[in-house]
């Protein structure tokens, strides 16, 4: 359905975006709405990864984002943030496995790695030929992965990777993980799995009631053997790993917007036909009070994120600022898309309606890199000068 402006952009940014992030949006709607929508319910309910889609996504020449040769696009913050936005408008989980894979795997890979390595890893993976995944949490250790416990010891040209990771989006299809370990110094490196490898054992996790087509793995590594010249020559301590969250966190803001989008629209359509007492929902005055709280809700994350993005040009981006925006949006998005749901009535349950899948992965998208309370104290951090984290 065409929209007016009003509709889905009340603050009429659209018109500060340039042509070329204009362009990008508009390659991933089409893909969104023409190749990937009419799958994903259906492999929503099974649990199933769309490995189909791999191929169409990566025709986008979208994959490694604001990432600059190597094969990679060189996106705006911006262009990228869309990318983020419109594949979650879509689906959650075909927006996690390209965010998975090119903002955290190949940014990893970007800011952390030496020339030669970026060379022999990031083309193959803009190609989306080869993915990646980024191994960080550990059945133990979530909130505190400071505290990892996975081991990498060099014996002679190789380093020996042992423990265990939990959570690993694309665990189970990767190709190249990157994996967080500590080595026997004590300090935590960033350590590339070449698959297969004796001694890596991915087991998918099953009763997942969000982000159901991503393949979420439990990783036991056994004496997993790989070159010395596999570690990232700039990951030295769990800093760097911040680095990384700290430049791509901004996504999880797009795609809670994105989300919310989704859902906004679909409840807009269904008040504007669905008549019960003689006239349209939408002319029921508790109905149209509520759509414009949840337009205004949409329209301050649309401010957040767009801001979020300059920061990110900019190189200006703190783990706050990121930390900020991801704890309002998530819990805006929430409200948005339960509003939504309520909004259709029965129909509101029924996956062909699209809006619970939207309801029940905003719950994953609340959770992962952080939850409210985390986003909170890193925030509080900043303010007071004062941790809180212990």
């Amino acid at each position: 359905m065409t929209r007016t402006a009003g509709e889905t952009d009340p603050l009429l940014l659209d018109g500060d975006l340039t042509p070329q992030e204009r362009e990008v949006r508009a390659r991933v709607r089409k893909f969104g709405e023409t190749i990937a929508l009419p799958l994903v319910n259906a492999h929503w309910e099974r649990a199933e990864f769309p490995a189909q889609l791999v191929p169409a996504l990566a025709a986008l020449g979208v994959a490694g984002g604001t990432i600059a040769g190597y094969g990679c696009p060189g996106l705006s913050a911006t262009a990228a943030g869309l990318v983020t936005c419109e594949l979650a408008r879509i689906d959650g989980s075909v927006q996690t496995i390209f965010g998975g894979h090119s903002s955290l795997a190949m940014t990893t890979i970007a800011l952390l790695g030496s020339e030669q390595q970026k060379q022999r890893w990031l083309p193959a993976m803009a190609r989306m030929e080869r993915l990646g995944a980024f191994a960080v949490t550990e059945p133990e250790h979530g909130s505190d992965a400071v505290a990892m416990e996975t081991r990498a010891h060099r014996e002679g040209a190789s380093w020996v990777l042992r423990g265990r990771k939990r959570w690993i989006g694309l665990g189970t299809v990767a190709q190249l993980p990157i994996v967080w370990a500590r080595d026997d110094e004590g300090e935590i490196g960033a350590f590339v799995v070449e698959l297969p490898a004796a001694g890596w054992s991915a087991t998918p996790m099953t009763g997942k009631a969000a982000l159901r087509a991503i393949p979420n793995a439990e990783i036991v590594l056994d004496g997993v053997r790989i070159p010395l010249e596999n570690r990232l020559a700039h990951a030295n301590t769990f800093r760097d790993a911040t680095r990384v969250l700290t430049r791509t966190r901004y996504n999880a803001s797009w795609a809670a917007l994105g989300h919310a989008l989704a859902s906004y629209e679909i409840a807009l359509d269904h008040v504007r036909t669905r008549r019960q007492f003689g006239k349209p929902l939408a002319a029921f005055q508790l109905v149209q009070h509520r759509l414009a709280t949840m337009l205004a809700e949409i329209a301050a994350m649309q401010l957040l994120c767009l801001r979020l993005s300059q920061l990110v040009e900019r190189d200006e981006i703190t783990a706050a600022m990121g930390s900020l925006a991801k704890m309002h949006n998530a819990a805006k998005a929430r409200k948005v898309v339960a509003d939504a749901r309520d909004l259709l009535g029965g129909d509101g349950i029924l996956l062909e309606r699209h809006v619970v899948r939207h309801q029940s992965d905003m719950e994953a998208i609340s959770t992962y890199e952080g939850t409210d309370f985390i986003q909170g104290l890193i925030v509080g951090r900043e303010l007071t000068g004062i941790s809180a984290f212990t």
